[in-house]
């Protein structure tokens, strides 16, 4: 099984979208026919990475989200390691750099 897909819906689009970029997901603002704008990464592996505008009817909770990055290329770069973060939503993002 391989995960080819991660929406994240958030009150704080902007500011998740700062905060993954920073990261060094490079996503770019999209729009389909009349839906939401929204963020989107496709990763190296060919999934896909999403950030939408809440709903009241949709919304991402807890969740904790491991991602892979090159430490180097994060704002600030962080340091070889496992590094424990949290996004503006208040959600663990388990780096490891």
């Amino acid at each position: 099984m391989k995960v080819n897909l991660i929406v994240i819906y958030t009150p704080r689009l902007e500011q998740c979208h700062r905060f993954y970029t920073d990261l060094g997901l490079p996503l770019t603002l999209e729009r389909h026919g009349r839906g939401p704008e929204h963020f989107a990464a496709e990763l190296a592996d060919g999934s896909v990475f999403e950030l939408y505008p809440a709903r009241p009817d949709r919304t991402t909770g807890d969740l904790r989200l491991g991602l892979t990055i090159d430490g180097s290329a994060a704002k600030p770069p962080l340091a070889t390691g496992r590094h424990l973060l949290t996004d503006p939503d208040g959600r663990t993002i388990e780096v490891l750099a």
